[in-house]
This record gives structure tokens, sequence and C-alpha cells, in this order.
């Protein structure tokens, strides 16, 4: 199978998106229907919240290309309340609520706590052990120790001996000053929060599946993250060249710009790999006004 770079944001409900993303006039019960004709997969961090009911799942399914990938989070309530084998009952559930979206489930994503330390090492492999081969699993470690040897390696073993991807996720963007002068202060001040959120950990980019899950924090400044757009497109073409499916998620401190950082990505990855074009830029086509004779 030839490898498919994903695109996407965390959530794709965000009513400060019409007229950017959505056409305006969009309506919020056509957000998922327009997103998924423009974006190629999505996060799904609202299931960390909530599991949604099989039927709401399978409308999901409706309403979106069988080429479209849902990327849903294991809800906190597996991975943030004790160790994992205390909740596999939970992740078999949570498994069947969301195999309804059928071949639009992407990899599942399991973020676990800054507290998950390598001391619960056996209780990751057992989880894991456990875990449905025929479901792809992407994994997050928040705590410092994972980056370290011995543990860094004993990780990348367990991860590529299932065919599981270790979660990057890249906050250089927002802790770089470049272009924080010229922000506005409430802008500002989410940026401030966002880098007290969010984990400021090595960039690892070390391959142990045969797919790569990106999740890229950037900066609201658009141009501030043309080198980090610029070196990980370099890279993920050469994962491409290999064979190796992408996924890469935007987000931003200031959420109105998740999408215009995702074109960019885009652009930047289609520019050292071929890619079909963006949805998106043939949802727009389609948008073109016709003009009128009379």
């Amino acid at each position: 199978m030839s490898a498919v770079f994903y695109i996407g944001c965390p959530i794709w409900a965000n009513k400060s998106w019409t007229g950017t993303l959505f056409p305006k006039g969009t309506k919020s019960a056509d957000y998922l229907r327009e997103y998924a004709r423009r974006l190629t997969t999505v996060e799904g961090n609202t299931t960390f919240y909530a599991v949604p009911a099989a039927t709401t799942v399978q409308q999901w399914a409706a309403e979106t290309p069988e080429s479209f990938r849902f990327c849903p989070k294991l809800p906190r309530l597996i991975s943030h309340t004790g160790k994992l084998m205390e909740h596999t009952a939970l992740a078999r559930q949570f498994i069947e609520t969301m195999s309804q979206l059928g071949p639009r489930l992407g990899p599942m994503f399991l973020q676990l706590p800054p507290r998950y330390s390598p001391q619960l090492f056996a209780d990751l492999r057992l989880f894991l052990e456990a875990w449905p081969a025929e479901v792809q699993l992407a994994v997050e470690v928040r705590h410092p120790a994972w980056f370290g040897p011995p543990h860094n390696a004993a990780l990348n073993d367990l991860l590529a001996g299932h065919n599981m991807a270790r979660v990057v996720i890249d906050t250089r963007p927002i802790r770089s000053l470049q272009g924080d002068k010229v922000l506005a202060g409430s802008v500002y001040e989410r940026m401030l929060a966002a880098r007290q959120r969010k984990p400021d950990l090595p960039i690892l980019p070390e391959r142990t599946a045969s797919f790569t899950f990106l999740r890229y924090i950037g900066h609201p400044q658009i141009d501030a993250n043309t080198p980090y757009i610029e070196a990980w497109s370099s890279q993920i073409a050469d994962w491409m060249q290999a064979g190796c499916t992408s996924y890469v998620f935007c987000h931003c401190p200031l959420e109105d710009f998740d999408p215009e950082l995702c074109r960019r990505f885009y652009q930047r990855v289609s520019a050292a790999f071929p890619l079909p074009p963006l949805p998106w830029d043939e949802a727009d086509a389609g948008l073109v006004t016709q003009p009128r004779l009379f």
C-alpha cells in the first residue's frame, strides 16, 4: 500500500472558521461535512472527555468520505485514572463504539499524563499486548524520563513490536519569541497559557510503525512557523519515500489559525513529495461563482 499524507485539526467544529475553512453561512450541523470536504483527518479530542453514542459515530461516518480518517483520543477515564490495565474493559467498549466508523477509523490516540513514568512500563506493556492488532494506536508519553536512556529505546522497541506509533508533539513554535512583540494583548495571553499547558519535551522523530503521528503546536504569527514546517516537511517526505503514511495535526493557541497551518503544511510537504491536491482547493474551486451575462 502506498504512503498517504493526512492533515487536520484537533476538532472539526469551530464557528470562527466560517468564511475561511467553511463557506459563509454554514450552519453548525454542517461543520463536519464541510470540514471533511477540505481536510483529510481530525484528531478527535472530544472523545477524551465523553464517549459518543454508537448512533452518533455512525452519523459521523455518513457525513464524511471513505478516504477521511478520524483519530479519536482514548477517554481520560482510561488514560488518566490509575493504571491502564485497570481499564481494559472500558478500552474494549471504546474500540467497539469507534469501530462504527469502519474504514474511516484511523489510528487511535493514547495520551498518557506526565505522572505516567517508566516505572509503569510493565503496565503499559501489558495494555499494549492486550490491544487488538487490527486497530492502529499512537502513544504519547509526557514524563521526561521516557526521553532518555534506557527508557527511550525500551519504549521504541515496545511500540515497534506492535506496529504502534510514538506520538511527537512539537511545541517549539509557541516557545519561540519570534513575532511575540506584535501580538495583541489577549492573543499574547493565550500564547503564554499555551506555553504553560503544553509539555516542553525533546523532539525525537523516531519511527516505530508503518505510520507516524505528529502534533504540531503552531505560532499565531503564521510566518513564524515557516522554518519548523519546512524541516518537518523534509522529514515527512523521507518517511513517505520509505512507504510510511503520516498524520499531522495542527494546533494553535488561537484556534482561528489551525486550518491555515494545515494548508501551509500540506503545500510544503507536496513540494517535497508528490501529493494529490488538497480537497480544500477543489472545494474552493467549486464555490467560484460564474459571472452573470445580464
